[in-house]
């Protein structure tokens, strides 16, 4: 096994070091010179142009269109929605001057006192308040509604403790912002995006997630609703991996947004917003990944298929070529991305090593004495079984494979969270087992205080009132008071 691998952290050690130590070997991303902020690398990247790529198609079958909404915000905009300003005040990164000069010494820069602003402007955080002050002018009447729009950007949150991909000052996402003449179309919008952000995780990442609704306490800024998909890593905690939120009026009443509706009065229009980020591919990682390195669902792995020639002199190496090419043709046809490696700067075993450290989910693998015996050397990344096949038929194979390998890392991680969810009725049973991680379905009185007693004691918070569960009143098993309903408890990234 190549030194890097033997380099790589358990994750039973240590889950934590295991994580940051495989984005930095699998060339995902590296620290940058900006504290909390990352370089994606060009791996890492691929994955995440592919997850946009068809996150972009399942928007646009919805009816968004994409646009894009400056990176500055007036200072004065946050302010018009008090629970927006209220829940991003403190990671706002804000501009005062626009201009540097040389200090006296002429041995420094220093900003030029005389060039600041007349009005601050904040870096986005996200884009509610600049997109509805910009929807002002391209709304008057219903036949305007609904008005969908989404956008590819950053956003910048001051975080005082980042991890990659995870948690970062400056992350990467789409957020779509639409508008809407009645408040049940608007909760059917933001309904309907978490089922994409759910249908795109579970077909696409291969990662289970629930799907639920948020306490009031654990809402987005501004919201009357925030709808969220939570999966588990791992290590038994939750990761909020997408939002949409039901906005109400809120934002049309601060901006004054309105529309003439079929009676030709005015109303103000309801809104939705909604998200995902560079978190998925932390959320990527965590679920599947092993002690070799990373395991890339096929559907988003930049490489679905690595072929090495084995060879010792020139000459085999072109024979093996030539065999090979037909079948490169044939699963790029097939819309597999393929990488044939037959470049002579590194041995087989430090190639196959890489390969497998990166998550490739297919590796072939010829030499001079499958070529003679018609067979090639296939494995399988989920499972790392290796088999010598017939060389025959190989593309189909290799084709149907993909299809089970997808299949197979999406019902283990199933099967994984499945076995951690837990129906406690008992507080002190919770304190116990909480820290071993799982989802953990409770009986909830619905108080603030019971919420803030259990995120104190225990570390964890309610994650959503779930969905997909049967729900019946009880107890509450902090309070002792009635509750309509369980939630899902559990500790979180």
């Amino acid at each position: 096994m190549a030194k890097e691998l033997k380099e790589l952290t358990k994750r039973a050690e240590n889950y934590s070091q295991w994580y940051n130590d495989l984005i930095v070997k699998a060339d995902l991303a590296e620290q940058s010179a900006v504290r909390g902020c990352m370089v994606i690398k060009p791996y890492g990247y691929a994955i995440w142009e592919k997850m946009q790529h068809e996150l972009d198609r399942m928007f646009k079958e919805t009816g968004a269109q994409n646009a894009y909404f400056p990176l500055l915000i007036p200072k004065s905009f946050l302010s018009r929605e008090a629970e927006h300003v209220k829940g991003f005040a403190k990671e706002c990164a804000v501009v005062t001057h626009y201009r540097l000069k040389s200090s006296e010494d002429g041995n420094a820069v220093v900003v030029d006192p005389e060039a600041r602003l007349e009005e601050e402007l904040i870096v986005r955080p996200t884009s509610e308040t600049i997109i509805w002050n910009t929807y002002k002018n391209w709304i008057h009447s219903w036949r305007d509604l609904p008005l969908m729009c989404n956008q590819w950007c950053n956003v910048m949150r001051w975080e005082m403790r980042t991890r990659p991909f995870l948690r970062t000052s400056e992350f990467l996402w789409q957020e779509g912002h639409t508008a809407h003449a009645t408040r049940e179309e608007a909760v059917e919008e933001a309904q309907k995006m978490l089922k994409v952000y759910a249908d795109f995780a579970e077909r696409f990442m291969a990662v289970p997630v629930v799907q639920g609704v948020k306490s009031e306490t654990e809402r987005f800024a501004g919201a009357l609703d925030t709808y969220t998909i939570e999966a588990m890593m791992q290590d038994g905690k939750a990761l909020q991996s997408g939002t949409s939120h039901f906005l109400g009026q809120n934002f049309a009443k601060s901006f004054d947004v309105t529309f003439l509706n079929k009676e030709n009065k005015p109303e103000y229009v309801w809104a939705t917003s909604w998200g995902v980020s560079t978190r998925l591919i932390g959320a990527l990682i965590m679920t599947h990944s092993d002690d070799n390195g990373l395991v890339l669902p096929p559907k988003l792995a930049p490489i679905q298929v690595v072929i090495i020639p084995i060879a010792n002199k020139a000459e085999q190496r072109d024979a093996l070529t030539e065999k090979i090419q037909p079948v490169i043709d044939a699963l790029r046809k097939k819309g597999i991305s393929v990488k044939y490696d037959d470049a002579d700067n590194k041995r087989p075993g430090f190639k196959f090593a890489e390969y497998e450290l990166k998550g490739v989910p297919v590796r072939l693998a010829m030499g001079a004495r499958d070529m003679e015996n018609g067979t090639i050397e296939l494995m399988r990344r989920d499972t790392l079984e290796k088999e010598t096949v017939q060389f025959e038929g190989i593309a189909d194979r290799v084709e149907a494979l993909l299809d089970d390998i997808q299949n197979n890392i999406f019902e283990k991680a199933r099967k994984y969270r499945d076995d951690r969810v837990y129906v406690c009725d008992n507080y002190e049973e919770f304190k116990a087992k909480v820290k071993d991680g799982g989802f953990f379905l409770c009986h909830w009185d619905g108080t603030e205080e019971t919420e803030a007693r259990i995120k104190e004691e225990t570390q964890a918070t309610i994650r959503c009132v779930p969905f997909g569960y049967e729900q019946t009143p009880g107890v509450d098993m902090v309070s002792g008071k009635p509750a309509k309903h369980r939630v899902i408890i559990a500790r979180a990234y």
